[in-house]
């Protein structure tokens, strides 16, 4: 019985990290991970450790009849299954292909395609299709319009698959910059070392948690739970996997110069990939001293790619400090990267008496990183100090050339059901209000007007706004 007991145990902890490791690449909320962190540390737990769980794990929405209106997941690209059976249908060719896999969906172009004279590299619809001369030397039964068909397709799994492409890594990106090398940490390392896998699943779901619509800043994801469940990792730990979701310096201490180096370079090799697609994706017709965003502006993605930069740059310094190595950034510094803000937003920070972020100062004088990377521009410590000070900012401390000061252990606080950074008092409002389109930025469908004016003027809106709502659906 006791052997029976043991066995149903270690299952039930398999399951459990697990899930607590399907999270890493998701967005569960940190009070449903504190819950599957007291069911994986059963038995294991101070009494003081248990009630500072307990705190984040009541508010769980595991086994209860609630449910939240934000998305427990990031989106995901779509792959290429619908353009690959159209293709096998027509070209009466197996299927066999991983749709969202772009090199493979490539190559079954490629493999379907010799059979009409098709190839990636020669796909241009005017310059590259045979005529019926060449069509009839190759011995191709098929018609004109039976042939053009099939080479649009063809076409257009070229095109998913460099639309995949960019997709992934776009979202790959996403995830560095809310979970460092989290996402990336292999299944049998994480279950190997429970307490630093409950630590890494708790602080990471902490670092995901959505921007509020708001004039203070974001909460330090750091917060007196992850402080208990990093206090549980001892000197045995596994510190390297730790090491890729929190780049400190008491965390980096424990590390090799070995490991220290190598995830220098890794956040080295994410700084000039997402600098890249910044660059991609950088109009020169933005106000660089505002960077409040325009219609037509991509900001969820510039804003992105933003973070996932800010997070590299952030562990390339660390990496740099924790090798006594920060003169390097004597030859060469590059900035940070600001985030697009919304006009609303910007404008109530003028009307309550504040601005815009001081660092916006200091990235507009910079030359843009992805310039200083590519070795188009200099921009060394001294250039990076002496736009800090014109800002009224200490470049250490606020993170410019230094890894920035610590700041002091975050209380633990719900997670607030949002729609669109504004606060919501109940999850079913919030799914109207969000169906409806308010606070999008756009029209509020006519159809839920009624409905979305009703919760706006029923007080259902939890957080403060810069403006009353007037007497009609409103949009952000």
């Amino acid at each position: 019985m006791a052997f029976r007991e043991h066995k149903n145990d270690d299952n039930r902890l398999r399951r459990i990290l697990a899930e607590l490791h399907r999270s890493l690449d998701r967005r569960y909320r940190p009070e449903d991970v504190a819950d599957l962190v007291l069911q994986a540390l059963k038995g294991r737990l101070t009494r003081r450790e248990r009630v500072v769980l307990g705190r984040a794990a009541a508010h769980s929405s595991r086994g209860e009849a609630w449910f939240s209106s934000m998305s427990d997941d990031y989106a995901r690209p779509v792959g290429g299954t619908r353009q690959v059976a159209t293709a096998a249908r027509l070209f009466e060719h197996p299927a066999e292909c991983d749709p969202d896999d772009p090199e493979a969906l490539l190559a079954f172009a490629a493999t379907v395609g010799r059979s009409i004279g098709w190839a990636p590299e020669r796909s241009d619809f005017l310059a590259d299709r045979l005529d019926r001369r060449a069509r009839d030397a190759a011995g191709m039964d098929l018609s004109k319009r039976q042939y053009n068909r099939r080479f649009r397709m063809l076409r257009r799994i070229a095109a998913k698959a460099g639309t995949l492409s960019i997709e992934q890594d776009k979202r790959r990106l996403l995830m560095v910059g809310v979970t460092g090398f989290g996402a990336d940490i292999p299944p049998e390392r994480f279950a190997a070392d429970v307490d630093a896998a409950c630590f890494v699943a708790y602080y990471t779901a902490r670092r995901k948690v959505r921007r509020e619509f708001s004039l203070s800043g974001r909460d330090n994801p750091f917060d007196e739970i992850a402080q208990v469940l990093l206090d549980r990792c001892a000197t045995g730990s596994d510190w390297w996997m730790i090491a890729q979701v929190r780049a400190t310096p008491d965390v980096l201490a424990r590390l090799t110069d070995e490991e220290r180096g190598l995830l220098l370079g890794r956040w080295s090799a994410v700084m000039r990939e997402s600098a890249g697609l910044l660059r991609d994706r950088w109009s020169p017709g933005v106000d660089r001293t505002t960077m409040i965003v325009r219609r037509g502006d991509d900001s969820s993605t510039w804003n992105n790619l933003a973070t996932a930069y800010n997070a590299a740059r952030a562990g390339w310094l660390a990496c740099l400090a924790s090798l006594d190595a920060l003169e390097l950034l004597d030859a060469a510094c590059p900035g940070k990267v600001m985030r697009f803000m919304a006009a609303d937003l910007a404008a109530w920070h003028q009307v309550s008496g504040g601005g815009v972020d001081p660092g916006t100062a200091v990235w507009a004088a910079l030359p843009p990183p992805w310039e200083v990377l590519d070795g188009e521009a200099s921009c060394t410590r001294p250039d990076v100090e002496a736009a800090c000070r014109t800002a009224g900012l200490d470049p250490e401390r606020t993170g410019w050339t230094a890894p920035a000061a610590r700041r002091g252990t975050a209380v633990f606080r719900p997670t607030p059901e949002l729609v669109h950074g504004v606060t919501i008092a109940d999850p079913v409002w919030a799914a109207l209000l969000r169906r409806a389109g308010v606070f999008s930025g756009g029209r509020v469908k006519p159809e839920l007007a009624a409905e979305a004016y009703h919760g706006l003027a029923s007080g259902v809106v939890a957080s403060d706004l810069p403006t009353t709502p007037p007497a009609g659906p409103v949009s952000r």
